[in-house]
């Protein structure tokens, strides 16, 4: 069973895409960036601030699929500039009890709206 997840406490999103999609008791979120719902802009501050405006997002999407960080198996982060790691691992470390998930990180040229970071997770409800 498919299940299209959407909420507004998330940036809407911005092309043809799901900010998630439940199959089963998986969910694929889509990327997240440093978006603040309410204005629909980057928050102010850098990569810090972006990143947890990220999980602020991420876990607004879990919610709304009734899931929690806990659920999260793998994430992927995205980051305009490497240099920039060590501060979102800062933020990242933080977001989670226990174990932490599999993960990606890449340096990309450029992300949607020229963020700085953005951030996909894959989660299942155990």
């Amino acid at each position: 069973m498919k299940k299209v997840i959407s909420t507004t406490q998330a940036p809407a999103a911005i092309g043809p895409y799901s900010q998630a999609v439940l199959v089963d008791k998986t969910l694929y979120a889509s990327g997240q960036l440093g978006i603040d719902p309410a204005t629909g802009d980057f928050v102010p501050g850098g990569i810090t601030e972006q990143t947890e405006q990220v999980f602020r997002n991420i876990r607004a999407i879990l919610a709304e699929a009734d899931m929690e960080m806990s659920d999260v198996v793998k994430t992927t982060c995205f980051l305009a500039d490497m240099g920039d790691f060590a501060a979102m691992n800062e933020v990242y470390a933080r977001q989670f009890e226990g174990s932490f998930p599999a993960r990606s990180a890449v340096a990309v040229r450029t992300l949607p709206k020229n963020g700085l970071v953005e951030i996909e997770v894959l989660a299942i409800k155990g």
